[in-house]
C-alpha cells in the first residue's frame, strides 16, 4: 500500500530503506545497531545488507560474522565465495561449517586459512575436493584450531594428520570418518602432539589395525568419545589398550567390529566407569557375561546399541535394569533370545518411569504383547519399534496407547493372503506397512 507524503506515494519499505536518514539510524548509535546484528543469522544479515548503505557497513561488519553455517543457507557455493567471507571476517571469524559445499577446494580454503587465524572451529564435511594441501595451510595459519570436521573428505591421507598434528596443537576433537586412507602412521603422527584430544571420529577408515589404538591409548588421556564404527580389523588387544588409558571415555562406538569378545566389555567395566553411550550393533560374540560386568560397573549408561547381539538372553535386560537407572535408549533389534520376562524387568526397573524414551524391538520373535503392558508405566517412552515382531497385535498397540497417547509405534504387520481384491480390480497401493 502507498501513503502520501507531500502528494507523492511512496511505500513503508522505500522511505525506510532509501534514507539512511531513517529515524533508527537517528535515534540509536551504531555502536547499539552493531550490538542488534550480532545476533541475527547470515540470511538475516545479508537481506539487511540490502536495506541501506549505513545498514551495509553495520550488516557486513566482521564482528557480526564470528559464527557461519551455510549448510542451510547455501551449499552450491564456489571457492570465491569463502575468499570473500574470509577476507570481510578476518580475525573475528571464530566457527565456520563448510558442510557440504562440494565446489569449495584448497585454494579457497588456503586464502581462508590466511586471513581466519583466529579459527577454533571448522566444518568441511563432504568437501570433497579439499586434499592434504588444505591441512598443510591450517597448519600453517590456524594455530588455535580446536574442532575439524574433514569427514568423507577421501583424499586425505596420513600427510594431514601429520600437518595438523605440527601446526594445530589445541586440537581437540577431529572427526576422519570415511577417509579410508589413514593408517596407523597417520593416527601416530598425530595424538603424540595433540594430547588434549578428546573426540576422535574414524568410522570407515578401514585401513587402521590395533596398533593405532595402541597410540591413542598411550597419549589421550583426556579422551571422551571414540568412534570406530566398521573398522573391521580392530580386536580384542587395541580396544583393551583404549580402556587402560582413557579413564574419561563417556561414548565409545564399535559397531562392526565383529572380531570383539566379551574381554572388551569386561575392560570397560574395569577401566571407564563414566561410560554413557555404548554402541556394539553387529557384534556377534557379545554376551550375558560380558554385559553383567560391564552393568555393575558403569551405573552412568544413557545409550545402548546392541542390534544384532544375537547371544544375549534377558540376563542382560535383569542387569541393565537393576544396575543402570539412567537408561534412556536401548536397541535390541535382531535380538532374539529375548522375551516378555526381560521386558518385565527393564519396565520395572528404576530407568523406567522416568528415564527410558526409546526401545527397539525389531525381529525379536518371542515379544508378545505383554511385553507392551510391561512398558505402560514407562511415562518417558516416546518411541518404540516393532517391525516384524509377529506376535504383537494392533490390539496390543492400542492399549498400550491408552497410558501412552503420546507414543510413536513403529510396526508391520503382513497384509492378508491373498489380499482382498474389491470387484476384481487390483489394489493401487501397498497396505504390508503400516505406521502407527
Amino acid at each position: 500500500m502507498g501513503k502520501e507524503v507531500n502528494g507523492v506515494s511512496r511505500s513503508r519499505f522505500e522511505m525506510f530503506s532509501n534514507s539512511d536518514e531513517a529515524v533508527i539510524n537517528k535515534k540509536l548509535p551504531k555502536e547499539l545497531l552493531l550490538r542488534i546484528f550480532s545476533f541475527l543469522d547470515v540470511v538475516t544479515l545479508c537481506r539487511c545488507a540490502q536495506v541501506s548503505r549505513s545498514w551495509n557497513v553495520l550488516a557486513l561488519d566482521g564482528s557480526n560474522w564470528q559464527r557461519i553455517d551455510l549448510f542451510d543457507f547455501q551449499r552450491d557455493i564456489e571457492g570465491r565465495v569463502v575468499e570473500n567471507i574470509s577476507k570481510r571476517c578476518g580475525g573475528f571469524l571464530r566457527k565456520l561449517s563448510l558442510r557440504g559445499c562440494l565446489g569449495v577446494g584448497d585454494s579457497a580454503l588456503r586464502t581462508f586459512a590466511q586471513n581466519c587465524r583466529n579459527i577454533e572451529l571448522l566444518s568441511l564435511n563432504g568437501c570433497t575436493k579439499i586434499t592434504d594441501s588444505t591441512c598443510n595451510s591450517l597448519s600453517k595459519f590456524c594455530p588455535k584450531l580446536k574442532h575439524l570436521d574433514l569427514a568423507s573428505c577421501t583424499s586425505i591421507t596420513n600427510l594431514s594428520l601429520k600437518a595438523l598434528s605440527e601446526g594445530c596443537p589445541q586440537l581437540e576433537q577431529l572427526n576422519i570418518s570415511w577417509c579410508d586412507q589413514v593408517t596407523k602412521d597417520g593416527i601416530q603422527a598425530l595424538v603424540r602432539c595433540c594430547p588434549g584430544l578428546k573426540g576422535l571420529f574414524l568410522k570407515g577408515c578401514t585401513q587402521l589395525e590395533d596398533e593405532a589404538l595402541k597410540h591413542i591409548g598411550a597419549h589421550c588421556p583426556e579422551l571422551v568419545t571414540l568412534n570406530l564404527q566398521t573398522c573391521s580389523q580392530i580386536t580384542d588387544e587395541g580396544l583393551i589398550t583404549i580402556c587402560r588409558g582413557c579413564h574419561r571415555l563417556q561414548s565409545l562406538c564399535v559397531s562392526g567390529c565383529a572380531n570383539i569378545t566379551d574381554a572388551i566389555l569386561n575392560a570397560l567395566g574395569q577401566n571407564c566407569p563414566r561410560l554413557r553411550i555404548l554402541e556394539v550393533a553387529r557384534c556377534s560374540q557379545l554376551t550375558d557375561v560380558g554385559f553383567t560386568t560391564l552393568a555393575r560397573n558403569c551405573h552412568e549408561l544413557e545409550k545402548m546399541d546392541l542390534e544384532e547381539c544375537v547371544q544375549i538372553t534377558d540376563g542382560t535386560l535383569i542387569q541393565l535394569s537393576i544396575h543402570c537407572p539412567r537408561l534412556q535408549v536401548l536397541s535390541l533389534s535382531h535380538c532374539e533370545l529375548i522375551t516378555d520376562d526381560g521386558i518385565r524387568h527393564l519396565g520395572s526397573g528404576p530407568c523406567a518411569h522416568d528415564r527410558l524414551e526409546v526401545i527397539e524391538l525389531d525381529n525379536c520373535p518371542l515379544i508378545t504383547d505383554a511385553s507392551l503392558e510391561h512398558l505402560k508405566t514407562c511415562h518417558s517412552l516416546d518411541r518404540i519399534e516393532l517391525y516384524d515382531c509377529q506376535q504383537i497385535t494392533r490390539a496390543g498397540i492400542k492399549r498400550l496407547r491408552t497410558h501412552l497417547p503420546n507414543i510413536k509405534v513403529h510396526a508391520y504387520f503382513a497384509p492378508v493372503t491373498p489380499p482382498p481384491s474389491v470387484g476384481g480390480s487390483r489394489q493401487r497401493f501397498c497396505r504390508c506397512c503400516i505406521l502407527l
